[in-house]
């Protein structure tokens, strides 16, 4: 990851020159106005749903991932860089889950560009490994390459999130500051529901395991419902699960007689299929919702509709009355 960092920050330094001439040259202007859509970048499908739900009709808001691509190897084009240099809002959820965006912010010549990090007052937590080689989580207390940066898998997160778009929208358009509260209050007041069924559902699972065969995503949602998470891989996608590491979710599932083992979306869930394979376990997606596939957004999927397909599925995973 560190790698791709820096050779991202080389090209990122590379193309400003060009980036801010082209915003010269287009004349364009970052002026408020009553009349004018906002242009919004963000970085990964919450941020994307959560500000469009919040800004209606007044701003045209952009995903800059495209549709099936996997959030954490992503890294910006130069026609990524021009659409955010020209922007009045970039969005992003912080420099742990888009270390590429810390390198750009300091590029842009465009100094009117309101950058918002989504995660700003949350409480981030390390993943670290117990003697079995599973990971787990606890509180951050410093910056450290171990942070789990899905924070939006946690509702009280994503309440903190909208207030963070809400402020950032508050002080570049204050002229629709009635109409972006109302909707950012209705919009939470789901997201509470939303947490409360949560509680609800799986507080009487018989299982207590998420046992998952995709990378380290969902630890802030078991820590939030008190559930235990398993997981085959090491932090980022492109990690290798250890045959140490799958020996023993075989193990966890034969003693425990687990029954489903969860994958995640768009990457291969070939962990998942093999232990599918050689334990009969079902298999169940639980969505990330970091991204996604072209065909969820021509339905027009929502982050809400998302987890409530993971609340579905983790009823019947675990087991729950």
């Amino acid at each position: 990851m560190r790698e791709k960092v820096l050779k991202s920050a080389i090209l990122f330094f590379c193309i400003v020159f060009i980036a801010s001439n082209f915003t010269s040259s287009c004349g364009q202007t970052h002026g408020d106005s009553k009349d004018r859509r906002l242009k919004i970048i963000t970085t990964l499908f919450p941020l994307y749903d959560f500000t469009k739900t919040i800004t209606g009709e007044k701003a045209d808001v952009v995903l800059i991932l495209p549709p099936g691509v996997e959030a954490h190897s992503f890294e910006p084009k130069a026609g990524d860089i021009l659409r955010i240099n020209s922007a009045d809002m970039f969005i992003y959820t912080g420099k742990f889950m888009e270390p590429w965006a810390e390198n750009l912010i300091k590029g842009i010549e465009n100094k009117k560009l309101s950058i918002i990090d989504a995660s700003s007052g949350i409480k981030f937590s390390i993943v670290h490994s117990d003697k079995h080689g599973h990971k787990r989580i606890h509180d951050a207390v410093a910056d450290h390459s171990n942070i789990d940066p899905h924070i939006w898998l946690d509702m009280s997160n994503v309440q903190i999130m909208i207030d963070n778009i809400l402020a950032g929208l508050l002080k570049k358009d204050p002229v629709n500051r009635d109409y972006y509260k109302k909707n950012a209050e209705e919009y939470k007041a789901k997201i509470v529901e939303l947490d409360e069924r949560f509680k609800k559902n799986l507080d009487s699972c018989k299982k207590r395991i998420i046992l998952h065969g995709g990378h380290f995503a969902f630890g802030y949602l078991a820590r939030r419902y008190n559930l235990e998470y398993i997981s085959a891989y090491r932090g980022s996608p492109d990690a290798e699960p250890t045959p140490k590491l799958i020996a023993q979710m075989k193990k966890t599932i034969q003693e425990k007689s687990i029954k489903y083992i969860f994958y995640e979306e768009i990457i291969n869930p070939r962990v998942a299929y093999v232990l599918e394979r050689e334990t009969g376990v079902g298999l169940l997606k639980l969505h990330g919702c970091h991204n996604i596939t072209k065909e969820e957004m021509d339905r027009g999927v929502t982050f809400i509709s998302l987890m409530e397909e993971n609340l579905k599925n983790l009823k019947k995973g675990l087991e729950c009355q």
